[in-house]
């Protein structure tokens, strides 16, 4: 099912470096391209039910961590995945980022686990997640977690995100401007008192002496599979496919989103009409770091009625 990881924390061909001190990935899972390995880390019981928690686009696993921790606490078996070409994962050999791609990842990684997972899915890994659920069908998840993502997004919110990433495609000098950055980004989160943390968000390029974030920069400058129109479109069929499968689903929207309202959750939930709905009020689009003891509640409440820990999916 996994291996164990290499612990590969020297440079490698694009000069990357791991900064001192950001934790070694506990596992490694294929992915679908020949020889790529995608990094995880895992909390809880062997056996149990599985959940696999997928990050949003730019992101890493460590955004995960403290629903992970909580939910392996509650007796499941979390994994929380490295998307190709970010964190400690591969990088798509020809640097090409499809959802295709993505969704395959996925699929092969669900069938690792030895038993049917539960999909928690923000974002980018939402978008994945639904696509291979609802549109795909090669896999149905014992349940699916949808946090601050649907069909109906907002541009703008979507673009402040592609800005944001983007906005540094020479990298930072130091931590300092990282933590700069990322205030700038966040005003309702407190900056944090120690710099070390950061560690994990960035890489160094041993080659330019500077911090970069921790993707492959093909990520925002290649093409997708579909265009935002047939993305909306495909999402919406999706949506409906895993209406009529009666798949257990929870849709998790953060109160202070800019990417999903509450209109596109709505229409979202008219989609599929037995899904639970939770708005965590003073949240953002990242909802699980800004408050992950609501997140977290809320979906072990959701998961212990519909995928008990030791159920059989």
């Amino acid at each position: 099912m996994t291996t164990e990881d290499g612990n590969r924390t020297g440079n490698d061909d694009h000069g990357r470096q791991r900064l001192p001190g950001t934790p070694d990935p506990m596992l490694r899972l294929q992915a679908s391209g020949a020889g790529m390995t995608l990094a995880a880390d895992r909390w809880g019981p062997v056996g149990a039910t599985p959940v696999l928690l997928l990050h949003g686009g730019g992101q890493t696993r460590h955004a995960w961590r403290g629903a992970g921790e909580t939910l392996g606490d509650a007796g499941y078996d979390a994994y929380c995945m490295d998307l190709r070409g970010h964190g400690d994962s591969d990088w798509s050999p020809d640097g090409v980022y499809h959802y295709t791609s993505f969704v395959d990842d996925i699929v092969g990684v669900a069938g690792q686990l030895g038993r049917t997972p539960v999909l928690v899915g923000a974002s980018l890994g939402g978008i994945c997640s639904l696509l291979a659920t609802g549109e795909d069908r090669r896999l149905r998840p014992a349940a699916l977690v949808m946090v601050d993502i649907g069909p109906y997004v907002e541009r703008e919110g979507v673009q402040r995100i592609r800005g944001f990433m983007q906005a540094n495609p020479d990298g930072f000098a130091s931590l300092e401007e990282v933590a700069d950055a990322i205030a700038a980004y966040q005003p309702h989160r407190p900056r944090p008192d120690s710099l070390e943390g950061l560690g994990k968000n960035v890489r160094f390029d041993t080659r330019t002496g500077r911090y970069h974030w921790h993707w492959d920069p093909a990520y925002f400058a290649s093409r997708r599979d579909m265009s935002v129109d047939e993305r909306e479109r495909r999402l919406v069929e999706a949506a409906r496919g895993v209406g009529a499968s009666g798949i257990p689903m929870l849709l998790v929207r953060g109160g202070l989103s800019d990417v999903l309202s509450l209109e596109g959750a709505e229409r979202f939930l008219e989609l599929v009409p037995h899904a639970e709905f939770v708005n965590v009020t003073d949240a953002a689009h990242m909802v699980a770091g800004d408050r992950n003891d609501i997140f977290a509640g809320a979906v072990i409440e959701f998961l212990q009625r519909v995928a008990p820990p030791g159920s059989d999916s």
